[in-house]
């Protein structure tokens, strides 16, 4: 029990922790209020730039190393972004 306790109070006084916790509150609020006058058909594909930060940060932040095939993956990727942006953002009429 002592290490359970321990290690919940390891979590919840770990400053990367909370930086996660509020990460995540700010792409939720961000995601509802573009959400609120952009089509989900519109905005979900623009929320798929984080799959081509990604590797970018991997690998010029950590050193990792990308393959060719993967950098292909994140040109298309961007691609479809580039597409879908050029749509208009709201296809509905408000009221």
């Amino acid at each position: 029990m002592g290490a359970l306790h321990s290690a919940f109070v390891a979590v919840f006084t770990s400053v990367w922790i909370w930086l996660g916790i509020v990460s995540m509150l700010l792409f939720l609020a961000a995601f509802m209020l573009v959400m609120s006058w952009a089509d989900f058909s519109y905005v979900l594909p623009a929320t798929a730039t984080m799959y081509a930060v990604i590797p970018l940060l991997g690998h010029f932040v950590l050193g990792e190393s990308v393959t060719g095939l993967r950098w292909v993956g994140v040109a298309l990727i961007c691609l479809g972004v580039v597409l879908v942006g050029q749509t208009p953002p709201s296809t509905t009429k408000r009221v």
